[in-house]
């Protein structure tokens, strides 16, 4: 199918559910961006009411804190009410464990917040940012999505990650080649109990990474021991900074520190459910 093709089965998805009155779950990465800036401008297209179209942004445990505040910076740009629904994925202690289906579990406590707060205001129908490259994936949220009957617009249309960083750019948005940046629960390997500490770790980690010229990485935290995710090509540029990146890492409370020789990879802790 073409791009455009894809597009315009994307716009006609939107349409349908901005009828209803709809609710998208909104991160502020690309997919989630793209989807809503597509969602107003057919809800300014079509004349359909402003409280057709709400966006909710789940503030948790388990994703960066500055999340918040650029999803807050994007809503208002695109011109589009944005509520801040604040979830603690560590009341359930079965999250808390990382079993294999964390996904589904963290999916459908905060999808199901996502259905309160759009039935609370009227709207019939809420979405997400899934694209038609995750369908292909180990994501056991999709489960939850389904059960739930969320919709996922992008995915229906079968828009790539890339045709969605694509239309991003189209609409100038300026997260079109944002990483990504998935729940931070990803950092440890099914299994081990998350905790405060862990997650900060990880956090602060990648954050520093960041700020030393690393903006694609990931800290993966195995016990003691920081695994760290950068692309290959980045590899040589690392090691020269070795023993200060060493240093500071160990000061968030790890004790060894170790290159992940496979380089940077999404869903790394997946590779583990294969064997």
């Amino acid at each position: 199918m073409e791009y455009q093709e894809k597009i315009q089965r994307l716009k006609e998805c939107l349409c349908r559910l901005l009828e209803q009155g709809l609710c998208v779950a909104f991160s502020g990465g690309v997919d989630s961006a793209a989807l809503l800036q597509t969602a107003e401008v057919l809800r300014r297209e079509r004349k359909f009411p402003e409280g057709n179209l709400r966006a909710v942004l789940f503030v948790t445990r388990l994703h960066p804190p500055a999340d918040e505040e650029d999803a807050k910076m994007q809503a208002k740009a695109m011109g589009v009410q944005l509520e801040v629904v604040r979830v603690d994925e560590f009341a359930d202690p079965e999250i808390l464990q990382n079993p294999p289906d964390r996904c589904y579990r963290c999916k459908k406590l905060l999808f199901q917040s996502l259905l309160d707060f759009a039935q609370a205001n009227g709207l019939q129908a809420a979405a997400d940012g899934t694209n038609f490259n995750d369908l292909s994936e180990y994501r056991p949220g999709l489960r939850a999505l389904k059960e739930l009957d969320i919709h996922s617009p992008l995915a229906e249309a079968e828009l790539t990650k890339e045709e969605v960083r694509r239309l991003a750019a189209e609409y100038g948005l300026r997260v079109s080649s944002k990483p990504s940046s998935p729940c931070m629960a990803t950092r440890l390997p099914y299994g081990d109990r998350l905790t405060p500490e862990k997650l900060r770790q990880a956090a602060e980690g990648e954050e520093l990474l960041k700020q030393h010229g690393f903006p694609v990485n990931r800290v993966r935290i195995h016990g003691n021991l920081a695994r760290i995710e950068i692309p290959k090509a980045e590899f040589a540029r690392f090691l020269e900074q070795a023993d200060e990146l060493a240093a500071e890492l160990k000061a968030f409370g790890i004790l060894y520190v170790t290159l992940d020789m496979q380089g940077f990879r999404s869903g790394s802790m997946d590779e583990a459910l294969k064997l």
